[in-house]
């Protein structure tokens, strides 16, 4: 069922993308509220998310907005367009290449690229609000974090809190195999909470940096 109605779409969305230079090569994945497909535009790869017809839920254009705030930054990849088709949603951004950080082991600079993504985040005022479970972090030749669609900027930031405690203080999958790879000892983990608590107050991310340098 859901191939011919993936087959359908993409027969509707294909001329329409080739309009303004996109072409559409395959669909990736079906998500909570939009279909995803992987296109090129200007020689470049990028993603298509296109609202599903059977959710009311409009979450693309939150993203497009966050998406300009972020663009330029190297964060996640740069907003291509944003438009509504038959009102329904199409976001298209830049491919990232990686591996989702729930399937991959950081290396220590991936970690500190992390820590200083997620506070970036922090200081625009930017909640990821899904950043702690891992799928939403690439590792690849940089790192990158991706899917806004339930960010917001009028929650409290708490990327790298968050970010800090999926790595290494909640007990998970992503965390135990730091913990095994890096030998993370108790001793580590109070010295970070105690960073971490210090940040919480004066927004400043030094003391956190440092004692991850010490990995």
């Amino acid at each position: 069922m859901l191939q011919e109605i993936i087959k359908d779409e993409i027969r509707k969305l294909k001329p329409i993308l080739s309009e303004y230079g996109i072409e559409l090569e395959r669909f990736l994945a079906k998500g909570t509220t939009s279909y995803i497909f992987l296109g090129t535009f200007n020689n470049e790869r990028v993603i298509i998310k296109y609202q599903r017809p059977d959710t009311p839920r409009k979450t693309l254009k939150r993203e497009a907005r966050i998406l300009e705030i972020l663009k330029g930054r190297n964060i996640t990849g740069d907003l291509v367009s944003y438009m509504q088709l038959g009102g329904r949603e199409l976001l298209i951004r830049k491919y990232v290449d990686g591996e989702p950080l729930i399937k991959a082991l950081p290396k220590k600079r991936d970690i500190l690229k992390i820590a200083g993504k997620a506070y970036t985040l922090d200081i625009l005022g930017i909640d990821h609000g899904q950043i702690q479970g891992g799928k939403h972090i690439i590792i690849g030749d940089d790192v990158w974090i991706i899917d806004f669609e339930k960010a917001s900027t009028e929650r409290k930031p708490r990327n790298l809190t968050s970010a800090m405690a999926m790595l290494f203080l909640s007990n998970n999958v992503i965390s135990r195999r730091i913990s095994d790879e890096y030998r993370i000892m108790e001793d580590f983990r109070k010295i970070l909470r105690s960073a971490l608590r210090e940040y919480k107050i004066s927004k400043d991310i030094k003391k956190v940096m440092e004692v991850l340098s010490t990995l």
